[in-house]
């Protein structure tokens, strides 16, 4: 299969999935069925049917209003969809489209209801990051055996390093960021090291800008969720972490 032709598949996938992910975001940080009952408007109540249901082009027909009521439905849901199916497709550009990508999607399918869920609600779910945490190992252990190891290795020294923050600054850093940083280096192995550094330095800026806005009492006081930091830092690394590795290494060392 060609590169184009895989990131186009790799898009539709992603974009079919991202519109199960809008029903995860909302329904399971409120602990709700994620398959009863269908989805429906968030004004009249009354089901979707399928032909408004169709990724982004329901949407777009719709101009973001309920067929039924007209109430307006947030732009957020085709967002989601569309930025999905485009982070599954880069994956494909970025690591060809063969086994190398199969992980890279896993992980993005992973990352991007976590990191909106702890936007919304302040909570990074350990019903993804434990069984996400999981699939990682399998995955791994069948695509690439011998790597296995390191990624083990990943896990636990990424976990372990917000593991000693959490526990210097327990208000700055919570176990959730713990068990998702730890489930990064599963999926990214050594590139776990730049993912976090990158998710650091980005929290880090936008907790100054906070200051510099608010004040730095004030600024201290605001609370920040540090899961989408972390999954930025996550694609970060899956699309550049190896070529930071190497390049610092390479320099270095």
């Amino acid at each position: 299969m060609s590169t184009a032709l895989g990131a186009v598949i790799a898009a539709l996938f992603g974009t079919i999935i991202g519109s199960f992910l809008n029903v995860v975001v909302y329904r399971l940080p409120r602990k709700e069925s994620l398959s009863h009952p269908p989805s429906r408007c968030p004004h009249c109540g009354k089901p979707v049917k399928p032909y408004d249901n169709v990724p982004v082009v329901s949407w777009l027909l719709l101009r973001g209003r309920c067929r039924h009521c007209g109430g307006p439905i947030s732009v957020r849901y085709p967002l989601v969809e569309a930025g999905t199916g485009l982070l599954c497709a880069l994956v494909v550009v970025v690591h060809g489209a063969d086994r190398d990508a199969v992980l890279g999607i896993v992980f993005v399918l992973l990352l991007v209801p976590i990191a909106l869920i702890d936007l919304d609600h302040r909570i990074i779910p350990n019903v993804i990051t434990g069984p996400g945490s999981v699939i990682a190992i399998a995955l791994v252990a069948v695509l690439y055996p011998g790597d296995l190891v390191e990624h083990l290795i990943a896990g636990a020294a990424a976990g372990g390093f917000l593991l000693v923050a959490a526990v210097v600054y327990p208000a700055g850093m919570g176990m959730g960021d713990v068990k998702l940083t730890g489930m990064m280096g599963l999926y990214l192995g050594s590139a776990v090291a730049p993912a976090v550094m990158s998710a650091l330095i980005l929290g880090s800026l936008v907790g100054a800008l906070i200051i510099a806005r608010l004040g730095a009492e004030k600024g201290r006081k605001t609370a920040i969720p540090f899961g989408p930091y972390l999954a930025i830092g996550g694609l970060i690394g899956l699309f550049a972490g190896d070529a930071i590795v190497d390049w610092y290494v390479g320099n270095f060392f």
